[in-house]
């Protein structure tokens, strides 16, 4: 009975101190799951060119269709974070180290959206806690997980003995 009571004590303060973090995790990630359906989490991607292969412009051209805006958050190569390229849409997409902004750049006509914000990248940061630094993504979020791998367990182990032991006792008698 005392290891019963003990797992049961474990498991009640590790699921209250976790359960604040697995909020967190759980309603960014549903928020991620649904970032393309809605522009405020990820600015939707624009309409380009329909082009070949040999038209797409290099990209220098790319840097120069960015820079040639003269946003604060673009004023340098050490302003973009990295640059996505959507090679069915011929698209890219040039994020900024700073305030999570991005700028669409049409990949044939070098056509560029407004500045938006990203907002997925800043939840994403949340989702795997590398906001937090580098000590709550590589030990808290590691942690995390292997906490709710014995919260799963504990519960089962809390609900079946006591089934168990009616079982037991049932068949003894």
């Amino acid at each position: 009975m005392r290891v019963f009571k003990s797992i049961w004590t474990l498991h009640r303060w590790l699921g209250i101190t976790a359960g604040v973090v697995l909020m967190m995790t759980a309603i960014t990630g549903v928020l991620l799951l649904v970032k393309k359906d809605y522009s405020w989490i990820q600015p939707s991607t624009m309409p380009c060119a329909e082009g070949t292969i040999d038209e797409l412009q290099p990209l220098q051209k790319v840097y120069e269709a960015v820079f040639a805006l003269d946003l604060p958050q673009f004023q340098s190569e050490d302003d973009i974070a990295r640059i996505d390229f959507r090679p069915k849409k011929r698209l890219h997409k040039v994020l900024s180290k700073h305030e999570h902004m991005e700028v669409q750049v049409c990949a044939i006509t070098l056509a560029t959206s407004a500045p938006r914000m990203r907002r997925s990248d800043w939840l994403e940061s949340l989702h795997d806690g590398s906001w937090f630094g580098d000590f709550a993504h590589g030990k808290v979020m590691p942690a995390v997980a292997l906490i709710l791998i014995f919260l799963c367990g504990s519960g089962y182990v809390m609900w079946g003995v006591p089934k168990w032991r009616r079982w037991r006792k049932r068949r003894a008698s």
